[in-house]
């Protein structure tokens, strides 16, 4: 009798279980399954990653956290629209386009490129605060010194051929309208404008000219294809505080150390190759190898900021 009892104590011991496990697995489903994607379109599905990752190419994941939300709808709507034009291009049997083919696999090299010189860039070390408040010391027009320009400018073909003229007149204090005048005399095809500039959004081999001149003052600009002439209307200071530059200081020379790191890259892996210009790229003695030049498809992301004076700063 104590063997039955005990028998019956197990078999209920069980029994428990069993009802337990069956309550847990119901109450799991009566829970809405997390799910990774964000919309269907016709048969096609739109993923959480693929908001995510055009969150993050675009750099808006750096927005305020209350307008992620908006900003991640948005990229959504985006991505719909995209599906569904991709699936009348489908349709019409544009992707056996030779132009369309060609253009994806330029993309195809573009980002297998890219790649690449990330993973190589991604190994640098990000420069240090000490090198960024040197960087900040020595360049106090863009940050201690910082000034908003009203410019006006000029801008004439080189082969005017009147550029010592025209640094005579801007010596001598002449403003821009009495030399315009001067190059309509001369039948001198010329093309004005004015604009408010930063300076982070001078070039940086020009800041150092414009910072010295006084409000009035002017310059004379000779480029291989087109003569400036530039007159600081009016300045305004608008310094930057050390502790606010600094983190963008490091941005700035990290994109700098990017750049340097793909040329050199480049430079190393054109050497190793063997490569030969054919047809009309073979020169006179035949298919030799060039000198590495970095190709603009490929180079570091942001590498070019220097080219846009230093708003890689902003």
């Amino acid at each position: 009798m104590l063997i039955r009892l005990s028998g019956n104590r197990t078999a209920l011991t069980v029994l428990a279980l069993s009802l337990t496990l069956s309550l847990a697995a119901c109450s799991k489903d009566d829970k809405k399954p997390a799910t990774q994607v964000a919309a269907k379109v016709n048969a096609e599905e739109i993923s959480v990653h693929q908001i995510n990752f055009v969150l993050a190419r675009s750099g808006a994941n750096a927005a305020a956290p209350e307008q992620v939300p908006a900003i991640r709808r948005e990229i959504l709507d985006k991505l719909i629209d995209q599906q569904l034009a991709v699936e009348q291009a489908l349709e019409k049997k544009l992707d056996r386009s030779p132009d369309v083919v060609m253009a994806i696999e330029a993309a195809r090299r573009e980002i297998l490129a890219r790649a690449y010189i990330e993973q190589v860039t991604s190994a640098l070390a990000k420069p240090s605060v000490d090198e960024a408040k040197k960087y900040y010391s020595e360049h106090p027009q863009l940050f201690a010194e910082r000034r908003v320009y009203n410019i006006q400018e000029i801008q004439l073909p080189a082969s005017a051929g009147v550029g010592s003229q025209l640094r005579d007149m801007v010596n001598a204090g002449k403003p821009l309208e009495e030399i315009a005048v001067w190059l309509k005399s001369k039948d001198i095809k010329f093309a004005g404008g004015s604009a408010t500039r930063p300076a982070e959004q001078i070039p940086l081999d020009l800041l150092p000219q414009v910072h010295a001149l006084k409000d009035g003052q002017g310059l004379v600009i000779d480029g291989p294809q087109n003569t400036t002439v530039m007159r600081v209307v009016a300045s305004q200071a608008a310094p930057i505080p050390e502790a606010v530059a600094i983190p963008r200081v490091q941005q700035f020379l990290g994109n700098q150390l990017a750049g340097e790191a793909a040329t050199t890259e480049l430079k190393q892996l054109k050497a190793k190759a063997k490569i030969t210009y054919q047809g009309e790229f073979a020169d006179a003695t035949g298919n030799v190898s060039t000198p590495a030049v970095t190709a603009p498809a490929v180079s570091a992301p942001k590498a070019n900021a220097i080219e846009k004076g230093a708003a890689g700063l902003k």
